[in-house]
């Protein structure tokens, strides 16, 4: 009788991450001896807080800004009365580049995609009624840093705060904008320059503000792994580290107040391995590269905001799940302040009605998910202890790659963060469009839909931006605003701190693109190389 014939073994499915990591069937336990770590300890793997969110929750930080000044008021004191802890203020593209609501460069943009703020006047209306010392505000912005913290402490000032009462964090990361979002003005050196001089002006008269948010956030959105992120990240990191060192500051001065602002996608165990990585790496760059001894030097604190390239235009309502995911992702990596996304986000502005949900699914995560109650949820997962080791080699390899080129101003010039981006992103387009990459509701169960109700902003802010520009300098000290802006110009010649001047010239009535040009004049503008 003849034997059976065996059935031929069906070759095992492979499946990747995000990130293009094999992912195995099952995972055993690591090969790997790994010392016991503890949450509140270096390396800080495990959180950079004890207890983490048994003790307190992250800072609800919700991104809003919109038209004008009073309507950005509105949402602010909207938010914080259904339970937002903190602001986050997002600014429009003119004075994000440094452009004045009457400028040429600025028509058509006023307003629509963050709020318009064109001077302390400005300023004051956005704050109205909120007091400066008794909350703690993010700004969005880098390029125009200097002049918006100058506006906010003069601000804080007027309502009877001094700069040291105020608490908050300006983006203020210019290497990410050279290599991924391009609103910068200046050259590199001179906009370092100008980052250094807030880090020490801060350290010395602003101690609880953070100067810099060193951002993956935007690398990531336009397409670099988990990996990449950290790396490019970290990469600029040091080098914002060594600006302040050539500067005469001492580590232990100014690094407890550097912080980090990272994406969260939803590829969920990557994302946590990732944070985990990030903090770890951190540590031992700050303990080993630059010889830090205060333990609060040596926490990488850091914002999170989830994914907005990662929500569809198509059945938005799916996006509320999307950034549900992405929401324990974040919290089960330990973030210190968080920005959910809006389900309309990827159409327009979000509106009030949808910034609620977006802040409801953080307080729903915080007091019933239960991911709270213990400081390092995932840590021990098989799974995600290999998926942190991965992304820590990758990250140390990136690292050394781009410290012998010279560090990231360099390998920006060179396009090298740009061109490992770019590869990413097609790569992860590709997928897509092949339908290997499934997008629910846009490569697979798609379906004829109505448009939901939009935020719009008409063209009547830049009109009303207008004509308040032209009454406020029809109204200020001429004297006093020329003095201000001419001893700003000349320090810029120089290698003082320019924030003190920056800040007399907000005080002056100095509009936004006024104390731009006067840089313009002496820094220059950036024209980036192509990069092919």
């Amino acid at each position: 009788m003849a034997a059976k014939k065996s059935k031929s073994k069906q070759p095992e499915k492979k499946v990747f991450t995000d990130s293009n990591f094999p992912v195995k069937r099952i995972y055993q336990k690591s090969s790997k001896k790994k010392p016991s770590e503890d949450s509140g300890k270096y390396p800080f793997t495990r959180g950079i807080h004890p207890g983490m969110f048994r003790d307190r929750f992250w800072t609800m930080r919700q991104y809003s800004g919109f038209g004008d000044a009073k309507l950005t008021n509105e949402r602010f004191k909207f938010m914080l009365e259904k339970g937002q802890t903190g602001l986050s203020m997002a600014f429009d593209l003119p004075t994000q580049i440094g452009y004045d609501s009457d400028a040429p460069q600025a028509e058509g943009e006023v307003g629509k995609v963050g709020v318009s703020i064109t001077s302390i006047k400005d300023m004051m209306t956005a704050f109205d009624g909120i007091p400066l010392g008794k909350v703690s505000s993010s700004m969005t912005i880098n390029s125009t840093a200097s002049t918006l913290l100058a506006y906010y402490i003069a601000v804080g000032e007027s309502q009877g705060f001094k700069s040291h009462e105020l608490r908050g964090t300006t983006q203020n990361d210019i290497l990410k904008e050279y290599i991924a979002r391009n609103t910068y003005i200046y050259p590199p050196q001179p906009s370092m320059r100008l980052i250094g001089d807030m880090i020490g002006y801060c350290a010395e008269k602003v101690p609880s503000w953070y100067p810099v948010s060193i951002s993956g956030y935007h690398m990531r959105e336009a397409g670099c792994t988990a990996t990449q992120e950290v790396a490019f990240t970290l990469a600029n990191a040091i080098a914002y580290i060594q600006t302040c060192l050539d500067k005469g500051l001492k580590i232990d001065d100014f690094a407890p107040r550097l912080s980090f602002f990272f994406c969260c996608t939803i590829e969920f165990f990557e994302e946590v391995a990732k944070f985990r990585v990030a903090r770890k790496v951190y540590a031992k760059i700050l303990k080993e590269m630059f010889n830090a001894k205060n333990p609060k030097s040596l926490q990488l604190k850091f914002h999170t905001q989830t994914s907005g390239e990662s929500l569809t235009a198509q059945q938005p309502d799916n996006n509320i799940i999307r950034v549900a995911i992405q929401t324990m992702a974040a919290v089960a990596g330990g973030t210190q302040s968080l920005h959910t996304n809006s389900r309309d986000e990827a159409l327009a502005l979000p509106t009030q009605e949808s910034a609620k949900i977006a802040l409801r699914t953080q307080q729903i995560v915080a007091h019933e998910s239960g991911i709270t109650k213990t400081a390092d949820p995932l840590g021990g997962s098989y799974y995600l202890e290999e998926l942190s080791d991965q992304i820590e080699d990758g990250v140390w390899k990136y690292l050394k790659k781009i410290q012998k080129m010279g560090g990231s101003v360099k390998a920006i010039e060179k396009g090298f963060f740009q061109s490992e981006i770019r590869q990413n992103a097609y790569r992860l387009k590709k997928e897509t469009d092949d339908g290997e990459r499934v997008l629910v509701g846009v490569n697979k169960y798609a379906e004829e839909e109505e448009q939901p109700e939009l935020l719009r902003i008409g063209g009547k802010v830049e009109i009303q931006q207008k004509k308040a520009l032209k009454q406020l300098r029809a109204s200020r000290d001429k004297k006093k605003w020329e003095k201000a802006l001419s001893a700003m110009q000349s320090a810029a010649e120089t290698d003082e701190n320019l924030m003190p001047y920056i800040i007399t010239a907000a005080k002056a009535f100095a509009t936004t693109g006024e104390i731009s040009n006067a840089f313009r004049e002496v820094f220059g503008e950036y024209r980036p190389k192509e990069v092919f």
